[in-house]
């Protein structure tokens, strides 16, 4: 499928680097949505995912994935969900394991390629409607991709798929995202990240080796020690080679949009595969020039997102 290598996206002239365009939406964007009916869905391992279901009796469903250390209420989830609900769709978000008010219950939390999760969600909502779709984020979007390629045409209602500022290549974008110029992100994940197995460890005394936290330094130190062993993987860099995104594309059956920005500060080189785009059948690629991380600020305020309208636009578009 074709490179779309004019993408008309234009970042406001005052957010005039990578990081201003990532951090203003994420700290400053404030988005109303209808209060959504929230609903709580058991896992065959005895754990639970917290769904948030927007519904307007429409035929059609988007399921949105949030992105690391994210959750269903963050204003670019409830950006994309407003566009959609405009646009005549029903909307799920979910929260991923230990991303709700309340801690899960396993041992385990969630991680980039954890699609088991994701297709308990839209099993769940399969049989009440005639049409799904699936938009991710970030880490979100690594893990629809992943599903997209794992199921193939298995589902046939699922439709299309978008993910936005994905991390294809897990294991390079984790040594991007330590770079010393991204370090105010990193810390911020790790933080995030130590609180809750401190919390988990409390739960499973014994199963967790908390005291290893001291040395944990970077996020790939954290997958090293903890994302990677507590969910079956030898280490960071097998976790890392399973489950990136980029190894299922060539697998993908059904339209699927890659949005990544070229200045994102957490994305490789290999997020960007344009070789590859010439020999995918179903999957777009856009590599704007500006967006930063989950940005894509509009210039006019009033408007939607850019990623919110590409999402839509593709989604709804006939290819």
């Amino acid at each position: 499928m074709p490179l779309l290598e004019n993408s008309t996206y234009t970042r406001p002239k005052w957010l005039f680097s990578a990081h201003l365009e990532t951090i203003y939406p994420s700290l400053f964007r404030k988005v109303l949505a209808p209060n959504p009916v929230k609903e709580r869905i058991l896992t065959s391992d005895g754990d639970f995912l917290d769904l948030d279901w927007y519904r307007q009796n429409k035929s059609k469903l988007v399921i949105i994935s949030h992105g690391l250390e994210g959750n269903s209420t963050r204003a670019y989830m409830l950006g994309m969900v407003n566009t959609f609900l405009g646009k005549g769709y029903d909307v799920l978000t979910w929260n991923f394991r230990s991303c709700s008010d309340e801690m899960n219950k396993q041992v385990i939390f969630y991680h980039s390629g954890a699609t088991y999760d994701l297709d308990l969600v839209v099993k769940h909502g399969y049989d009440s409607y005639e049409e799904i779709n699936l938009v991710g984020f970030s880490l979100g979007g690594n893990l629809t991709l992943k599903y997209l390629g794992e199921k193939g045409n298995s589902l046939p209602k699922i439709h299309r798929g978008v993910a936005i500022s994905v991390p294809l290549h897990l294991g390079s974008s984790s040594r991007k995202i330590s770079e010393t110029e991204n370090t105010l992100y990193s810390k911020r994940f790790l933080r995030s990240l130590k609180k809750k197995v401190i919390e988990k460890s409390a739960a499973h005394p014994g199963q967790i080796p908390v005291e290893t936290l001291r040395n944990i330094k970077t996020l790939a130190d954290f997958d090293d020690f903890f994302t990677g062993p507590l969910h079956g993987f030898a280490d960071a860099e097998e976790y890392y080679e399973v489950n990136s995104s980029l190894y299922f594309l060539d697998q993908i059956k059904v339209p699927t949009l890659v949005l990544n920005a070229l200045n994102d500060p957490f994305l490789s080189e290999k997020c960007f595969p344009t070789n590859l785009a010439k020999s995918l059948d179903q999957v777009h690629f856009e590599f704007p020039k500006h967006g930063g991380h989950v940005g894509f600020s509009p210039e006019n305020s009033s408007k939607p997102y850019y990623s919110e309208r590409r999402a839509v636009e593709f989604i709804s578009a006939v290819i």
